[in-house]
């Protein structure tokens, strides 16, 4: 049964950074690709991030480009999402997400991903 698990949210002023882990608990983890979706109280979930299959390409929501990076480590089975000069309206609780075996990063819509993580609440305080 394949697990994700989300680590890293808390609470931080605006203009602060927190760094969240995505753990994935199989293998082979290389060939799929990573998002990061939130969902803020009262609002859909929505698109943050995603990153192929091999790392090289990377894809951002208009809302986040140049505050956060999306990365993966496939020896540790592993992603992160840093996430720098945060604001305000950008607390909600952010989930991992794993789409299998395609590997491509075009993948911006909740229903194309196939597992799912409980999520980790982010709360910035203005």
């Amino acid at each position: 049964q394949v697990q994700v698990e989300e680590t890293g949210g808390g609470l931080v002023q605006s203009g602060g950074s927190l760094r969240l882990s995505c753990q994935v608990s199989y293998s082979p983890y290389s060939r799929d690709s990573i998002g990061w979706f939130r969902q803020a109280p009262g609002k859909e979930r929505e698109f943050v991030a995603v990153v192929s299959a091999n790392g090289s390409k990377t894809f951002y929501a208009d809302s986040v480009r140049g505050r956060f990076t999306i990365s993966r480590d496939d020896a540790k089975n592993t992603a992160h999402l840093q996430m720098d000069n945060l604001k305000p309206e950008y607390t909600a609780v952010y989930y991992c997400a794993v789409r299998l075996g395609t590997g491509g990063y075009s993948y911006l819509r909740a229903y194309e991903y196939d597992h799912w993580g409980q999520g980790t609440q982010v709360t910035v305080s203005s």
